[in-house]
């Protein structure tokens, strides 16, 4: 039980007490610029508050969410979301590889480990509840940034391309990966009063 605690004393003599370093071969200096530095540069160019050059956040159109119409009942389907090139894919020596309009299934490729609970902003609290800690919220309406800071957690803004390409209409909805396919389940959270008294 000894020999391994033994065996490292009698070769301690031998070792140096600290690495050092040393040149092997030819060296050359690094002809590029730190890239952290090239950063702090042009950082240290912009103005302090360079959001007023864009005017309200909310009238940014990468801010602007893909509206969904309110579940009223609850159901599932399910999509393959198939993808057309608009663009041949070609090969450094010019060789063919994928014409333009061809068609095929990404999830045949890849996965998507976590869903996408899109709700309405009134539903944040239920889709919180509701999602996975790797799960993406997204919503269809308000400043996912500013509500993201709010309850602690990253949100984001449903945009027209993946409303269109799921084929979504309605929300609540998550969406997950079964297999070659995507389950959508339609979540209908009930009739309630609205801050104005109105039914959903």
């Amino acid at each position: 039980m000894f020999a391994l605690p033994l065996a490292f004393a009698a070769a301690a003599p031998f070792c140096p007490a600290q690495a050092g370093t040393a040149t092997i071969g030819r060296t050359w200096p690094i002809a590029e610029p730190d890239a952290m530095a090239e950063i702090e540069a042009r950082t240290a160019k912009q103005p302090v508050e360079i959001a007023r050059n864009f005017g309200p956040r909310a009238n940014w159109s990468a801010m602007q969410a893909a509206a969904l119409r309110v579940a009223t009942q609850a159901r599932t389907r399910s999509v393959v979301p198939f993808y057309t090139l608009d663009f041949d894919i070609k090969l450094p020596d010019g060789t063919l590889l994928y014409p333009k309009g061809y068609t095929f299934n990404p999830l045949t490729y890849v996965s998507l480990p976590q869903r996408l609970v899109i709700v309405h902003p009134r539903d944040l609290s239920w889709a919180i509840r509701t999602a996975r800690p790797g799960d993406f919220i997204l919503l269809t309406a308000g400043d996912a940034l500013s509500l993201g800071e709010r309850v602690g957690r990253p949100l984001f803004i449903l945009e027209e391309r993946v409303k269109e390409r799921l084929g979504l209409t309605v929300a609540p909805v998550i969406v997950e990966q079964k297999g070659q396919r995507l389950m959508l389940t339609e979540v209908d959270l009930g009739a309630r009063p609205l801050g104005n008294g109105a039914a959903r």
